[in-house]
């Protein structure tokens, strides 16, 4: 993830009117400026004065604090309402806050508390109805405690959300815009925010889920695609104008049909949990497209329903999932539990930090009044705590049992690996993973790195998680930009990353591959532009990383130049097949397939607009098409070849009858590598995979047998012709793929040992047959 950080410096140290009394740091009165009617005409703070009493506890019935959140049901005496149940552990008071249409508020205190659950039961509240917390304790922000009761505040657990965050002054705790900013986090805000915050919404548990079938594909099988639920329909001509960006749009079947005949069995959908868009977004403009600043981690993201916000988009994403369910596409969520939408000190009082924040966040020890920031984006969940850590699993099995998704990809996943400070793989988080019932068996995927000291956690993660492979994203660019300074590494990250994932009962598909991923370059700039171009995102194009091992294929950018063209297509050509025929798990994304470009920006996360929605008019493209078509051939014959989907680790070492390797590598000598050649600049490579023998046994518990293929990469920019290897290894090798046309000849068949030419930058597949005397020794290809 590499959205922006939260704008501005940590501000100075502020003067305090603090006194210490038996070790406790004791703050006066808030604020601790004097509030001067200049200031209050400079700042347009207007206090209520008194804060009005606790609304009325007569109509509400004790409840149950178990579950946390809303539930409607029969209470006592067969009466219909809804239980209230908030965890707020220092609070010294909970109201909750029903809305009707016209946003009239009527308040309820919440006088019953077990376990630090605030809960009650309100007669006759129905599904559909609108509501939010004020929570009541001290403001002392040197020691944490940032308690506003003016402020209204999410359900943590709401299941909808109805509105959306646009952040004026109003709903933040202290004074936005105090003229003394480097206090103003320091100063109370006493003004209402309710008329500006969504609420959150009660919802109607009775959905029947009918005949859904997950799919469960086994890991070895998966191919991933990366969507945004908005920006995959938002142009697509065969879904209804209507339905267009939202969950009924990519459950449409025109949507569906695209991933059908791609062949991709699994979709990872960027956030979709209720998110809200930063403040300095909104001033300029702009809104958070990916979504990577959650605010409410049950409900999902209201803005991308069709059917309407009153509950209604729990239903619509339910109806999602089951459509895909039964095309056979499993639903990945990518998930944010690593920080908030509230930000540092600075940001706004959405949710967690009017509950409880020193409970919810990681504060500094030396300084309460700051937070600690692993993410890059102003806070950091404190995910040790027993009650942060219980928000994070019941989001996770609810989303898997009551929403029907496969599985979750973390963002930022170290930072939820963290104990008291370093990263640990035996950390609380991971350990309740590990032995969770439900979670457990689901596809757990780790962004295994975050921003703090030693948050670079690629090949660390235990068993039953995979990985987010940014070494063969990086070793897949270098080598086809001709930036590889030897073999060594491409030889790991192609047949698996065993130097990364050999190690406690881990297995290759540990490894998810990707070249490119939402973050970065599309797959098409990759190859057309060497510099990002991210002046519209409105930070003076310093967003976004200057890394991008790109090539531009000798043309900055859209150019008329024919060769230029036809060399970037063959690039694309070939980090694909690359990508769809290494060992390990693939991941496209999407529009990747078809050319999609965002213009040279890489870091779009606040564009939502077409230069991040898919454009569907690239498949008239006959040149367009014909890469579609490549990567669908692709992954079919991924499909149909359990040798390019391996369960083991390839040995490397001779077996069989034959006394073959599982795994050999060959120079264009048609020689097996020695160790000399590894560490040689060389920038072609043999890669010839047995399906004689592979270590795995069918349902029946019989050998697994499979054709055996040969991969010749060539990234140098002159032709050249490889030599074949000889008849031990196979008695001919039949063309199945060649990056060097658009189209690949069908029927080439190579004799054993026969040289055969290599286009500069292209890669040939070949299977290799050991019936004699089928080889042609007619030659293939050019010159």
């Amino acid at each position: 993830m590499s959205h922006a950080s939260e704008p501005g410096a940590r501000a100075e140290e502020a003067p305090t009117a603090a006194s210490r009394s038996n070790g406790r740091r004791t703050a006066l009165p808030s604020p601790v400026l004097p509030v001067t009617a200049a200031l209050r005409a400079a700042t347009g703070h207007q206090p209520r004065g008194p804060l009005a009493p606790y609304g009325s506890g007569e109509r509400v019935w004790p409840g149950s604090p178990q579950p946390l959140g809303t539930r409607f049901h029969t209470g006592p005496g067969g009466v219909a309402g809804t239980n209230f149940a908030l965890w707020a552990g220092g609070a010294e008071g909970v109201e909750v806050c029903l809305f009707d249409d016209a946003g009239a508020e009527t308040r309820y205190a919440l006088a019953e508390l077990t376990h630090e659950i605030w809960h009650g039961f309100l007669p006759g509240v129905a599904p559909g109805q609108r509501y939010g917390y004020r929570v009541h304790g001290r403001w002392d922000p040197w020691s944490g405690a940032r308690w506003n009761p003016a402020k209204l505040l999410l359900d943590p657990y709401a299941r909808a959300v109805d509105g959306e965050f646009t952040l004026p002054a109003e709903v933040y705790g202290h004074v936005r815009d105090w003229p003394q900013q480097h206090v103003a986090d320091t100063v109370r805000d006493e003004r209402d925010s309710a008329p500006f915050v969504p609420k959150g919404v009660v919802v109607d548990d009775q959905d029947d889920w009918g005949d859904d079938r997950r799919p469960k594909t086994p890991w070895p099988d998966s191919v991933i695609y990366e969507l945004h639920v908005r920006g995959f329909t938002m142009r697509h001509p065969g879904v209804p104008e209507r339905l267009r960006g939202t969950y009924a749009g990519l459950a449409h079947p025109a949507a569906i049909e695209h991933l059908t005949r791609l062949g991709v069995t699994a979709v990872e959908l960027l956030p979709v949990h209720q998110f809200a868009h930063e403040d300095h977004l909104l001033r300029r403009g702009l809104r958070n497209y990916w979504g990577y600043n959650s605010v409410g981690y049950f409900a999902p993201h209201a803005a991308y329903a069709a059917s309407g916000t009153r509950g209604q988009q729990v239903g619509e994403f339910k109806r999602m999932v089951h459509a895909l369910h039964a095309a056979g596409i499993e639903v990945l969520l990518d998930v944010v539990y690593n920080h908030t939408a509230e930000g540092g000190e600075r940001g706004p009082t959405l949710s967690l930090r009017g509950i409880d924040n020193p409970a919810y966040y990681r504060l500094p020890p030396q300084d309460a009044r700051r937070y600690t920031d692993y993410t890059g984006c102003g806070n950091t969940l404190h995910v040790v705590r027993p009650q942060v850590l219980r928000l994070i699993t019941d989001s996770l099995r609810y989303w898997v049992q009551e929403m029907g998704v496969d599985g979750f990809r973390f963002d930022l996943a170290a930072a939820l690996a963290r104990s008291m400070h370093d990263v640990d793989m035996l950390s609380p988080f991971l350990a309740v993973i590990a032995q969770d019932p439900v979670l457990r068996r689901v596809k757990l995927i780790a962004e295994p790195w975050d921003v703090g000291s030693g948050g670079y956690q690629v090949g660390a993660f235990p068993p039953l998680w995979t990985e987010w492979n940014d070494r063969y994203r990086d070793t897949v660019r270098d080598f086809w930009r001709g930036s590889l300074p030897d073999m060594r590494d491409l030889g790991y990250r192609l047949s698996g990353s065993s130097d990364l994932y050999a190690w406690g009962g881990r297995r290759p598909y540990a490894s998810v591959n990707f070249v490119t991923a939402h973050d970065g370059f599309t797959l098409r700039d990759l190859v057309s532009y060497e510099h990002k171009r991210n002046e519209a995102n409105g930070e003076g194009n310093r967003d976004g990383t200057h890394d991008n091992r790109s090539w531009n294929c000798g043309a900055e950018g859209e150019t008329g130049q024919e060769d230029v063209l036809a060399l970037r297509r063959r690039q694309l050509r070939n980090v694909l097949t690359t990508l769809l025929l290494s060992t390990g798990v693939p991941m496209l994304v999407a529009g990747d397939e078809m050319g999609r470009t965002q213009e040279g920006n890489n870091n779009a996360y606040c564009q939502d607009g077409p230069v991040s929605w898919v454009d569907w008019s690239l498949l008239r493209d006959p040149a367009w098409r014909s890469l579609f078509d490549l990567a669908s051939r692709l992954i079919t014959l991924r499909r149909a070849h359990p040798v390019l989907r391996r369960r083991a680790f390839f040995s490397g070492r001779a077996q069989g009858t034959r006394g073959l390797r599982d795994l050999a590598w060959f120079t264009a000598r048609g020689e097996e590598m020695a160790e000399s050649d590894w560490y040689a600049p060389c920038a072609t490579l043999g890669m010839y995979l047995s399906g004689r023998d592979i270590p795995q046994r069918d349902p029946r518990g019989r050998p697994v047998r499979d054709d055996s293929f040969l991969c010749l990469l060539h990234a140098d920019p002159e032709d050249t012709r490889f030599r074949l290897p000889g008849a031990a290894w196979g008695d001919a090798y039949e063309v199945v793929v060649d990056t060097a046309h658009e189209e690949t000849p069908e029927g080439a068949v190579h004799a054993a040992g026969s040289e055969v030419p290599l286009t500069a930058r292209s890669v040939v597949v070949f299977r290799v047959r050991d019936e004699p005397g089928e080889a042609e020794t007619a030659g293939y290809g050019p010159g």
